[in-house]
């Protein structure tokens, strides 16, 4: 989706007892703002403002919606709300806190608590900017990404998906513990007869059954993306895009080119991770972060699916869903957030 081209709300605005400090980041889907309490806490509050459907004027509040817009609005914007309240019953420190969400201006809110700190997408830049060899340390990925994995395990058990992981959605307080951000999971994907808000994923940390609409979605959606994130911890860049690489996959001459750098175990954890057919990836995340745990090698074919397996894909299964999110076109990149 498009860059947000909506006026943010005014600085100094209290609305439902929350004082607006200043906008923190957008995306086409919603803006971000630093926000303070009635107690003086710092809070984020992520407002839905899907820029393909509503305009908002400098100066004004309420957006403007078309009538023809606004069918579509409202069904993405319940889709926001039960984000907000699925995200509000999950307490775990790898998580983000939504501690409140409200009505407003025609639209809703989501209050999460707020943590100095800064993306991964930004670690990765900076070390990548300086030159640091390696780019991300084998020590800090396997620690990092193993508390990653306990947020998203606890999120898989309230029998939700996040479906947009990537670094730019995994924050790193001041101390380096992650907190897991966007979700993508609650929201979902308009039919072809609704036509202004499409299906949304970002290339590169995205597997393949993001790409169809019939793709069968589970923890081992999720877990692709984890690979894909390590990788770009590994090399400063994303994957190759799942889409090109049913055509020509070229990620084995990466992974050639990592030899020497990482381990022979988290190379074989991030090809495991990035396996094309979803059946040949670990099949939850406890798989996968023993692998990275415990520094052994994993299996480079998976046989036949076991019971457990099928139990995990069909409680998971969404037909005829795909990812959706705030920034479609999000990856390592130069400026960012």
């Amino acid at each position: 989706m498009a860059a947000q081209n909506n006026a943010p709300l005014p600085d100094g605005l209290d609305i439902a007892g929350y004082r607006i400090v200043k906008k923190i980041a957008s995306g086409g889907f919603s803006i971000v703002y630093l926000a303070y309490d009635e107690d003086g806490n710092a809070v984020a509050i992520k407002e839905y403002l899907p820029s393909s459907l509503a305009l908002r004027q400098p100066g004004e509040l309420v957006p403007l919606i078309s009538p023809e817009n606004l069918p579509v609005f409202r069904i993405g914007l319940k889709c926001f709300f039960e984000e907000g309240r699925a995200l509000a019953r999950i307490t775990h420190p790898n998580v983000v806190s939504v501690v409140n969400f409200f009505r407003a201006n025609e639209t809703v809110y989501m209050v999460m608590a707020y943590e100095s700190g800064r993306s991964l997408q930004d670690h990765i830049i900076r070390r990548r900017d300086k030159g640091e060899k390696p780019l991300v340390s084998e020590r800090f990925i396997r620690k990092m990404f193993s508390q990653v994995m306990n947020g998203l395990r606890e999120v898989h058990t309230n029998k939700l998906l996040h479906l947009d992981l990537k670094p730019a959605n995994i924050y790193l307080r001041v101390d380096g513990t992650p907190i897991l951000l966007d979700f993508g999971a609650a929201r979902q994907t308009l039919r072809t007869d609704l036509p202004k808000l499409y299906p949304m994923y970002t290339p590169g940390f995205a597997p393949p059954e993001l790409y169809a609409k019939s793709g069968s979605l589970g923890p081992w959606t999720d877990v692709y993306s984890i690979g894909a994130s390590i990788f770009a911890c590994m090399v400063g860049a994303p994957p190759q895009p799942a889409d090109q690489r049913q055509k020509n996959d070229r990620m084995e001459t990466h992974y050639q080119k990592l030899q020497g750098v990482y381990s022979p175990e988290l190379i074989e954890v991030v090809r495991w991770s990035l396996m094309i057919d979803p059946l040949k990836r670990p099949q939850s995340v406890f798989a996968l972060q023993k692998a990275l745990r415990q520094e052994i090698a994993v299996p480079q074919q998976l046989g036949t699916v076991t019971k457990v397996t099928r139990k995990l894909r069909e409680m998971f299964r969404l037909k005829g869903s795909a990812a959706a999110n705030d920034n479609t076109t999000t990856t390592i990149h130069e400026d960012t957030r």
